[in-house]
């Protein structure tokens, strides 16, 4: 074979050498020289060792003496010869591999190497990092990767008669830094999906490195990655952030705020936003102790902050309430006990009208006190003289939202002259009736609502002769009450009450909305 032709040739040694220790080159010590030292190498394309040509001899001593896994694929077949280091990468393969035909040793990657061979025996190089292949080292298929550089070896001619192959395992490294990988993707992932919004700023600059999604929805969706914080959010410059971070980069140490107001450019379109936040500022560091980063976690408590605001006026108002209530509790006893002309009158008095407050005040705290519809202040007034078997009301009532002042006014406006008529009045008699017409006009270009009670079918009525509690609601808190005007009728046919209030005065809300 072409192998035997070249030992027989040029490299062919004297009787004198024959004599003399074939084995020589290889050197002392080592598995591997014993082992080459036994093989058979007769039985092989190379022949015995004492035909090898002395490129053969010279490139198998230098890779017997590396440190690093060597294998030498040799003649067209590649006979494999190889180091120490590399019987530990071969696994249970070694020792079979050595003196084996590499596409016979590793036949599972046959394809691979008659690649190889046809490169390296062709005069070129190869190199593959991290290459990942399958071999089947330990009896059972192992996924490894490996860094191979191959060159060629050249015989005494200048002809490439072998392939030097260096190889360094790499298996280990590549798996943790695909640990490393999927860690770093689960942590994106928690950041991605964490419930607060989270950013990494690097350097002095604070340059954005990552953001997460209830980030970039508290910025407004803007594109701010590899953009320092005062490119980015140049509003938040005047506010104090900037500062803050330099703080935090600057001694190391976080820096934390709670409820912080700050105002941002969510959109072109609604321009400025007020939103408060909670946010801390953590300083990463190197080995060195250097901050390189800041990491920022915080969350959008604009919601919390406005329902706390929210309670405070409500608190304030409750308060405020709970005076006028008493202050309301008050006069009705003062006043009913001033007018009466027995204790029972006046207890029935104060009954009925402390009732009506308390289903007036239901009825706002229903309401969260944000105001009523006109149609609900109007059945609750009206609720203890309406039997359904015997109708003696008439309501007709825009849909109308009232504010809580001038729902509590009406509601007490009404009860006063419903027990009016029961008493006196056309609730009196079977066959009286009330119409009751709310409406809303426009007087000299001002929209104003109206009310009209009108006592139908009742007994004569004459004006009082004593004024009390309710003739002063009716006649002075009331227009008081709604900057509006009152007029009373006391007509033979029947009681006509008139009220007359801008309805910016009535009406939920500022102005006429």
């Amino acid at each position: 074979m072409a192998e035997n032709n070249r030992a027989e040739g040029a490299g062919a040694i004297s009787a004198a050498d024959a004599s003399q220790d074939a084995f020589a080159f290889l050197g002392k010590g080592g598995e591997i020289r014993q082992l080459i030292r036994n093989f058979d190498w007769s039985a092989t394309p190379l022949g015995r060792v004492e035909t090898w040509p002395g490129s053969l001899r010279t490139a198998t001593a230098l890779l017997l003496q590396s440190p690093v896994p060597i294998v030498m694929l040799w003649g067209e077949h590649g006979i494999m010869i190889y180091n120490d280091a590399y019987s530990g990468f071969a696994g249970k393969r070694h020792p079979q591999l050595l003196g084996s035909r590499v596409r016979e040793g590793w036949a599972e990657i046959a394809d691979f190497n008659d690649n190889v061979m046809k490169v390296g025996l062709s005069g070129g190089t190869l190199a593959y990092r991290d290459q990942e292949l399958t071999l089947h080292r330990r009896g059972v298929p192992e996924q490894v990767w490996m860094n191979l550089d191959y060159s060629p070896v050249l015989d005494e001619t200048g002809t490439p008669a072998g392939v030097v192959a260096i190889v360094v395992e790499t298996t280990r490294e590549v798996l943790a830094r695909q640990r490393i990988a999927r860690e770093h993707e689960r942590l994106l992932q928690l950041f991605a999906q964490a419930p607060t919004f989270m950013a990494m700023l690097r350097g002095e600059n604070h340059v954005f490195e990552l953001v997460n999604p209830n980030y970039q929805a508290l910025i407004g969706n803007r594109d701010v990655i590899g953009k320092p914080v005062s490119e980015a959010l140049p509003e938040l410059a005047d506010q104090g952030f900037g500062d803050l971070l330099d703080e935090a980069y600057r001694s190391g140490e976080p820096v934390s705020r709670w409820s912080e107001r700050l105002i941002l450019v969510r959109s072109l379109a609604t321009g400025p936003e007020e939103r408060f936040v909670d946010f801390v500022y953590q300083p990463i560091t190197a080995d060195s102790g250097e901050v390189t980063h800041i990491f920022v976690q915080g969350s959008d408590v604009t919601e919390r902050v406005i329902a706390e605001h929210r309670q405070r006026l409500l608190v304030n108002e409750l308060n405020h309430r709970v005076k006028n209530t008493l202050a309301s509790v008050q006069a009705i006893t003062s006043q009913t006990l001033r007018g009466a002309m027995s204790l029972k009158e006046a207890s029935d008095s104060i009954n009925g009208r402390i009732l009506a407050l308390s289903r007036a005040h239901n009825m706002l705290t229903a309401q969260n006190w944000t105001g009523a519809d006109l149609n609900e202040v109007l059945e609750t007034a009206l609720s203890t003289h309406d039997d359904p078997d015997r109708p003696q009301l008439d309501v007709t009532s825009p849909p109308l939202r009232l504010e809580p002042h001038a729902a509590l006014s009406l509601a007490l406006a009404l009860h006063e002259l419903a027990i009016n008529a029961a008493k006196f009045g056309a609730l009196s008699r079977t066959e009286g009736r009330v119409e009751i017409i709310c409406e809303t006009v426009v007087v000299d270009d001002r929209d104003v609502f109206r009310m009209t009670w009108r006592e139908i079918g009742g007994p004569p009525v004459h004006a009082p002769q004593r004024r009390g509690f309710g003739s002063h609601l009716l006649e002075r808190a009331l227009p008081a009450e709604l900057s509006g005007q009152v007029r009373i009728h006391h007509r033979p046919d029947g009681l006509v009450f008139e009220l007359a209030a801008p309805l910016s005065a009535i009406r939920e809300g500022v102005g006429l909305g």
